[in-house]
Protein backbone atom coordinates (compact mmCIF):
# COMPACT_ATOMS: atom_id res chain seq x y z
CA UNK A 1 0.00 0.00 0.00
CA UNK A 2 3.15 2.25 0.28
CA UNK A 3 1.93 3.43 3.38
CA UNK A 4 5.19 2.68 5.39
CA UNK A 5 2.71 1.54 8.28
CA UNK A 6 1.19 -1.29 10.30
CA UNK A 7 -2.22 -2.39 9.34
CA UNK A 8 -3.58 -0.85 12.72
CA UNK A 9 -2.42 2.81 11.11
CA UNK A 10 -4.20 1.34 8.33
CA UNK A 11 -7.18 0.49 9.21
CA UNK A 12 -7.29 3.82 11.81
CA UNK A 13 -6.41 6.05 8.65
CA UNK A 14 -9.50 4.17 6.52
CA UNK A 15 -11.57 4.78 9.70
CA UNK A 16 -10.80 8.41 9.61
CA UNK A 17 -10.82 9.01 5.78
CA UNK A 18 -14.89 6.77 6.14
CA UNK A 19 -15.99 9.19 8.87
CA UNK A 20 -14.39 12.72 6.83
CA UNK A 21 -16.87 11.15 4.32
CA UNK A 22 -19.87 10.73 6.67
CA UNK A 23 -19.87 13.89 7.95
CA UNK A 24 -18.86 15.56 4.42
CA UNK A 25 -22.18 13.78 3.52
CA UNK A 26 -24.57 15.41 6.40
CA UNK A 27 -23.07 18.50 5.92
CA UNK A 28 -23.89 19.12 2.23
CA UNK A 29 -26.75 21.02 1.50
CA UNK A 30 -27.69 20.75 -2.27
CA UNK A 31 -28.26 17.35 -4.55
CA UNK A 32 -24.83 18.78 -6.73
CA UNK A 33 -22.70 18.34 -3.76
CA UNK A 34 -23.36 14.80 -2.98
CA UNK A 35 -22.10 14.36 -6.48
CA UNK A 36 -18.87 15.85 -6.09
CA UNK A 37 -18.39 13.54 -2.82
CA UNK A 38 -19.09 10.46 -4.20
CA UNK A 39 -16.46 11.19 -6.78
CA UNK A 40 -13.91 12.29 -4.11
CA UNK A 41 -14.09 9.31 -2.21
CA UNK A 42 -15.24 6.27 -4.32
CA UNK A 43 -14.37 7.48 -8.12
CA UNK A 44 -11.47 6.13 -9.76
CA UNK A 45 -9.26 8.80 -7.90
CA UNK A 46 -11.33 8.77 -4.75
CA UNK A 47 -9.43 8.48 -1.44
CA UNK A 48 -11.36 5.35 -0.52
CA UNK A 49 -10.40 4.09 -4.02
CA UNK A 50 -6.86 4.20 -2.85
CA UNK A 51 -6.46 1.93 -0.20
CA UNK A 52 -7.86 -0.94 -2.91
CA UNK A 53 -4.89 0.00 -5.09
CA UNK A 54 -2.56 0.26 -2.08
CA UNK A 55 -3.87 -3.87 -1.23
CA UNK A 56 -1.14 -5.21 -3.40
CA UNK A 57 1.88 -3.49 -1.46
CA UNK A 58 0.83 -4.97 1.88
CA UNK A 59 1.67 -8.59 3.16
CA UNK A 60 -0.45 -11.28 2.16
CA UNK A 61 -1.20 -11.99 5.62
CA UNK A 62 -3.22 -9.14 6.61
CA UNK A 63 -4.75 -8.69 3.12
CA UNK A 64 -7.81 -10.18 3.95
CA UNK A 65 -8.46 -7.98 7.04
CA UNK A 66 -7.37 -4.53 4.98
CA UNK A 67 -9.15 -5.62 2.20
CA UNK A 68 -12.79 -6.65 3.70
CA UNK A 69 -12.16 -3.20 5.72
CA UNK A 70 -12.00 -1.32 2.52
CA UNK A 71 -15.03 -2.56 1.26
CA UNK A 72 -16.77 -2.39 4.32
CA UNK A 73 -15.84 1.65 4.37
CA UNK A 74 -16.53 1.74 0.05
CA UNK A 75 -20.25 0.26 1.11
CA UNK A 76 -20.96 2.70 4.41
CA UNK A 77 -20.11 5.22 2.43
CA UNK A 78 -22.02 4.25 -0.52
CA UNK A 79 -24.96 4.01 1.64
CA UNK A 80 -24.43 7.58 3.17
CA UNK A 81 -24.42 9.14 -0.05
CA UNK A 82 -27.46 7.21 -1.63
CA UNK A 83 -29.19 8.10 1.71
CA UNK A 84 -28.17 11.72 1.90
CA UNK A 85 -28.91 11.84 -1.87
CA UNK A 86 -32.57 10.76 -1.30
CA UNK A 87 -33.10 13.16 1.40
CA UNK A 88 -31.96 16.67 -0.12
CA UNK A 89 -33.52 15.39 -3.38
CA UNK A 90 -37.38 14.92 -1.36
CA UNK A 91 -36.43 18.35 0.49
CA UNK A 92 -35.61 19.79 -3.45
CA UNK A 93 -39.06 18.63 -4.85
CA UNK A 94 -40.80 19.55 -1.96
CA UNK A 95 -39.52 23.29 -1.81
CA UNK A 96 -40.53 22.91 -5.67
CA UNK A 97 -43.60 21.70 -5.61
CA UNK A 98 -45.00 24.35 -2.79
CA UNK A 99 -43.33 26.96 -5.37
CA UNK A 100 -45.71 25.67 -7.77
CA UNK A 101 -48.82 24.70 -5.92
CA UNK A 102 -51.83 25.98 -6.92
CA UNK A 103 -53.83 27.63 -4.07
CA UNK A 104 -57.51 26.00 -4.75
CA UNK A 105 -59.02 28.30 -2.31
CA UNK A 106 -57.96 31.76 -4.13
CA UNK A 107 -60.48 32.90 -6.80
CA UNK A 108 -59.92 32.18 -10.56
CA UNK A 109 -58.74 34.49 -12.88
CA UNK A 110 -61.16 35.44 -15.05
CA UNK A 111 -60.03 35.22 -18.72
CA UNK A 112 -61.85 38.29 -20.61
CA UNK A 113 -62.94 37.79 -23.87
CA UNK A 114 -61.80 39.71 -26.81
CA UNK A 115 -64.54 41.83 -28.80
CA UNK A 116 -64.63 44.47 -31.54
CA UNK A 117 -63.33 48.03 -31.47
CA UNK A 118 -66.15 50.14 -31.40
CA UNK A 119 -64.94 52.10 -34.47
CA UNK A 120 -64.96 49.04 -36.29
CA UNK A 121 -68.34 48.02 -35.36
CA UNK A 122 -69.77 51.47 -36.86
CA UNK A 123 -67.74 50.81 -39.68
CA UNK A 124 -69.48 47.24 -40.46
CA UNK A 125 -72.88 48.69 -39.77
CA UNK A 126 -72.33 51.54 -41.19
CA UNK A 127 -70.94 49.20 -44.91
CA UNK A 128 -73.78 46.85 -44.10
CA UNK A 129 -76.29 49.47 -45.10
CA UNK A 130 -74.92 50.86 -47.91
CA UNK A 131 -74.31 46.84 -49.08
CA UNK A 132 -78.22 46.17 -48.72
CA UNK A 133 -78.47 49.08 -50.89
CA UNK A 134 -76.42 47.72 -54.22
CA UNK A 135 -73.06 50.19 -52.96
CA UNK A 136 -69.79 47.96 -53.73
CA UNK A 137 -67.01 48.64 -51.20
CA UNK A 138 -63.85 49.38 -52.63
CA UNK A 139 -60.73 50.89 -50.95
CA UNK A 140 -57.78 52.86 -51.74
CA UNK A 141 -54.10 54.17 -50.86
CA UNK A 142 -53.77 56.21 -47.41
CA UNK A 143 -50.40 57.55 -49.45
CA UNK A 144 -52.06 59.57 -52.39
CA UNK A 145 -50.48 61.90 -55.12
CA UNK A 146 -51.57 65.04 -55.13
CA UNK A 147 -53.79 64.92 -58.20
CA UNK A 148 -56.08 62.04 -57.07
CA UNK A 149 -56.06 64.21 -53.60
CA UNK A 150 -56.85 67.39 -54.79
CA UNK A 151 -56.48 68.00 -58.18
CA UNK A 152 -58.59 65.39 -60.14
CA UNK A 153 -60.95 66.87 -57.37
CA UNK A 154 -61.30 70.25 -58.59
CA UNK A 155 -58.92 71.59 -56.17
CA UNK A 156 -55.89 72.74 -57.88
CA UNK A 157 -52.34 74.44 -56.69
CA UNK A 158 -52.96 77.78 -54.21
CA UNK A 159 -57.01 76.58 -54.41
CA UNK A 160 -58.20 77.91 -51.00
CA UNK A 161 -59.58 74.82 -50.33
CA UNK A 162 -56.87 72.95 -49.59
CA UNK A 163 -56.36 74.96 -46.20
CA UNK A 164 -59.24 73.06 -45.24
CA UNK A 165 -57.61 70.18 -45.51
CA UNK A 166 -53.87 70.53 -44.21
CA UNK A 167 -52.28 67.80 -44.56
CA UNK A 168 -48.92 65.81 -43.88
CA UNK A 169 -46.50 65.70 -46.66
CA UNK A 170 -44.05 62.83 -47.40
CA UNK A 171 -42.42 64.13 -50.65
CA UNK A 172 -42.81 66.82 -52.92
CA UNK A 173 -46.13 65.35 -54.94
CA UNK A 174 -46.56 62.64 -52.26
CA UNK A 175 -48.97 62.91 -48.70
CA UNK A 176 -51.34 60.97 -46.47
CA UNK A 177 -54.39 61.35 -47.90
CA UNK A 178 -56.76 63.80 -46.25
CA UNK A 179 -59.93 62.01 -47.27
CA UNK A 180 -61.57 58.61 -49.21
CA UNK A 181 -62.31 61.02 -51.89
CA UNK A 182 -59.19 60.13 -54.05
CA UNK A 183 -60.85 56.67 -54.23
CA UNK A 184 -64.04 57.65 -56.28
CA UNK A 185 -61.76 58.91 -58.88
CA UNK A 186 -59.30 55.90 -58.77
CA UNK A 187 -62.88 53.84 -59.38
CA UNK A 188 -63.90 55.90 -62.07
CA UNK A 189 -60.99 56.51 -63.68
CA UNK A 190 -61.31 52.28 -64.20
CA UNK A 191 -64.87 51.42 -64.18
CA UNK A 192 -67.75 53.14 -66.24
CA UNK A 193 -71.41 53.92 -64.55
CA UNK A 194 -73.55 52.53 -63.59
CA UNK A 195 -71.58 52.88 -60.11
CA UNK A 196 -72.64 53.03 -56.16
CA UNK A 197 -69.29 52.52 -54.58
CA UNK A 198 -68.54 53.07 -50.43
CA UNK A 199 -64.24 53.68 -49.78
CA UNK A 200 -63.62 53.49 -46.55
CA UNK A 201 -60.21 53.68 -44.88
CA UNK A 202 -58.22 56.07 -42.73
CA UNK A 203 -57.19 59.43 -43.43
CA UNK A 204 -54.90 62.03 -41.83
CA UNK A 205 -54.98 66.03 -41.47
CA UNK A 206 -53.02 68.51 -39.11
CA UNK A 207 -55.93 67.93 -36.23
CA UNK A 208 -56.03 67.50 -32.34
CA UNK A 209 -58.36 68.13 -30.07
CA UNK A 210 -61.45 66.45 -28.13
CA UNK A 211 -63.43 66.38 -31.54
CA UNK A 212 -60.07 65.25 -33.67
CA UNK A 213 -57.26 63.23 -34.22
CA UNK A 214 -54.30 63.29 -36.49
CA UNK A 215 -55.63 60.30 -38.10
CA UNK A 216 -59.28 59.35 -38.15
CA UNK A 217 -61.34 56.94 -40.07
CA UNK A 218 -63.87 58.31 -42.95
CA UNK A 219 -66.37 56.52 -45.64
CA UNK A 220 -66.65 57.87 -48.98
CA UNK A 221 -69.68 57.16 -50.90
CA UNK A 222 -71.11 58.05 -54.24
CA UNK A 223 -73.25 57.13 -57.21
CA UNK A 224 -72.78 57.82 -60.73
CA UNK A 225 -75.53 57.29 -64.07
CA UNK A 226 -78.18 58.79 -66.11
CA UNK A 227 -80.35 60.86 -64.42
CA UNK A 228 -78.98 60.42 -61.00
CA UNK A 229 -80.60 63.64 -59.33
CA UNK A 230 -80.25 65.63 -56.09
CA UNK A 231 -83.44 63.20 -54.70
CA UNK A 232 -81.93 60.08 -55.02
CA UNK A 233 -78.96 61.62 -52.78
CA UNK A 234 -81.93 62.60 -50.39
CA UNK A 235 -83.39 58.96 -50.49
CA UNK A 236 -80.23 57.50 -50.09
CA UNK A 237 -78.86 59.03 -47.22
CA UNK A 238 -82.95 59.31 -45.13
CA UNK A 239 -82.18 55.54 -45.05
CA UNK A 240 -78.68 55.26 -43.86
CA UNK A 241 -79.03 57.99 -41.16
CA UNK A 242 -82.28 55.89 -39.78
CA UNK A 243 -80.99 52.88 -40.32
CA UNK A 244 -78.18 53.56 -38.04
CA UNK A 245 -80.09 55.91 -35.53
CA UNK A 246 -83.39 55.15 -35.18
CA UNK A 247 -86.55 55.20 -37.67
CA UNK A 248 -87.62 57.99 -35.82
CA UNK A 249 -84.40 59.88 -37.22
CA UNK A 250 -85.51 63.38 -38.65
CA UNK A 251 -82.91 64.54 -41.34
CA UNK A 252 -82.24 68.06 -42.77
CA UNK A 253 -79.61 69.28 -45.58
CA UNK A 254 -78.40 72.57 -45.80
CA UNK A 255 -76.90 74.53 -48.05
CA UNK A 256 -73.11 74.02 -47.76
CA UNK A 257 -69.33 74.47 -50.18
CA UNK A 258 -67.21 71.72 -51.15
CA UNK A 259 -65.08 71.77 -54.34
CA UNK A 260 -66.24 68.35 -55.67
CA UNK A 261 -69.66 68.48 -55.50
CA UNK A 262 -72.49 71.03 -56.79
CA UNK A 263 -74.80 71.99 -55.09
CA UNK A 264 -73.67 70.74 -51.77
CA UNK A 265 -74.77 70.40 -48.96
CA UNK A 266 -74.63 69.87 -44.86
CA UNK A 267 -76.71 66.93 -43.42
CA UNK A 268 -78.17 67.08 -39.96
CA UNK A 269 -79.89 64.43 -37.98
CA UNK A 270 -82.10 65.12 -35.04
CA UNK A 271 -80.40 65.46 -31.96
CA UNK A 272 -80.00 62.02 -30.30
CA UNK A 273 -79.45 63.17 -27.11
CA UNK A 274 -82.57 65.34 -26.82
CA UNK A 275 -84.83 63.88 -29.84
CA UNK A 276 -84.62 67.45 -31.33
CA UNK A 277 -85.55 69.63 -28.13
CA UNK A 278 -82.37 71.01 -27.62
CA UNK A 279 -80.03 69.98 -25.22
CA UNK A 280 -75.96 71.17 -24.53
CA UNK A 281 -74.82 68.70 -27.07
CA UNK A 282 -76.73 70.10 -29.99
CA UNK A 283 -76.41 73.81 -28.43
CA UNK A 284 -80.30 74.18 -27.87
CA UNK A 285 -80.74 73.55 -32.02
CA UNK A 286 -82.18 70.42 -31.98
CA UNK A 287 -79.79 69.24 -34.80
CA UNK A 288 -76.51 67.43 -35.46
CA UNK A 289 -74.45 67.95 -38.30
CA UNK A 290 -73.42 64.13 -39.48
CA UNK A 291 -71.78 64.54 -43.04
CA UNK A 292 -71.32 66.17 -45.93
CA UNK A 293 -72.72 65.29 -49.84
CA UNK A 294 -73.66 67.27 -52.73
CA UNK A 295 -73.95 66.37 -56.73
CA UNK A 296 -70.37 66.05 -58.26
CA UNK A 297 -68.52 68.35 -59.81
CA UNK A 298 -68.71 68.70 -63.83
CA UNK A 299 -64.60 69.20 -63.14
CA UNK A 300 -64.92 65.73 -61.52
CA UNK A 301 -66.21 64.25 -64.23
CA UNK A 302 -63.89 65.69 -66.77
CA UNK A 303 -60.80 64.58 -64.76
CA UNK A 304 -62.14 61.09 -65.10
CA UNK A 305 -63.06 61.26 -69.21
CA UNK A 306 -66.88 61.11 -68.22
CA UNK A 307 -69.44 62.71 -70.34
CA UNK A 308 -71.29 65.27 -67.86
CA UNK A 309 -74.07 65.70 -70.40
CA UNK A 310 -74.38 61.93 -69.88
CA UNK A 311 -73.83 61.07 -66.52
CA UNK A 312 -74.72 62.65 -62.89
CA UNK A 313 -74.06 61.11 -59.61
CA UNK A 314 -73.87 62.41 -56.47
CA UNK A 315 -71.04 61.94 -53.22
CA UNK A 316 -70.87 62.17 -49.55
CA UNK A 317 -68.24 61.83 -47.17
CA UNK A 318 -68.79 60.77 -43.14
CA UNK A 319 -66.72 60.49 -40.03
CA UNK A 320 -66.81 57.41 -38.61
CA UNK A 321 -65.34 58.95 -35.01
CA UNK A 322 -68.11 60.85 -35.85
CA UNK A 323 -71.16 58.77 -36.06
CA UNK A 324 -69.50 56.91 -32.88
CA UNK A 325 -69.92 59.47 -30.63
CA UNK A 326 -72.91 60.76 -31.70
CA UNK A 327 -74.04 56.74 -31.15
CA UNK A 328 -72.65 56.00 -28.31
CA UNK A 329 -72.81 59.64 -26.86
CA UNK A 330 -69.06 60.14 -26.44
CA UNK A 331 -67.95 63.20 -26.05
CA UNK A 332 -64.07 63.07 -26.61
CA UNK A 333 -62.91 61.43 -29.60
CA UNK A 334 -59.09 60.49 -27.70
CA UNK A 335 -61.15 58.02 -26.09
CA UNK A 336 -60.95 55.91 -29.14
CA UNK A 337 -57.19 55.67 -29.61
CA UNK A 338 -56.47 55.31 -25.36
CA UNK A 339 -56.68 51.56 -24.82
CA UNK A 340 -58.53 51.81 -21.91
CA UNK A 341 -60.27 48.58 -21.50
CA UNK A 342 -63.03 50.01 -18.94
CA UNK A 343 -63.77 52.03 -21.66
CA UNK A 344 -63.80 49.77 -24.70
CA UNK A 345 -65.21 46.93 -22.53
CA UNK A 346 -69.01 48.97 -22.99
CA UNK A 347 -69.40 48.29 -26.95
Amino acid sequence: MGYGVSMQEILEKLALVRDEAITSLRCAGAVDDIDKLRVKYLGKKGLITEFLKGLGDIDNSVKPVVGKAVNDAKRIVSEAVEGRFVELKREEDGKRFKAEAVDITLAGKKREAGKKHPLNQVTEEVLAVFSRLGFLIKEGPEIETEYYNFEALNMPKLHPARDMQDTFYIGQDLLLRTHTSPVQIRVMEEMRPPLRVVAPGKVYRRDADITHSPMFHQIEGFMVDERVTFADLKGVLSIFCQAVFGEDTKVRFRPSFFPFTEPSAEVDISCVMCGGKGCRVCKMTGWLEILGAGMIHPEVFRAVHYDAETYSGFAFGMGIERIAMLKYGIGDIRLFYENDVRFLAQF
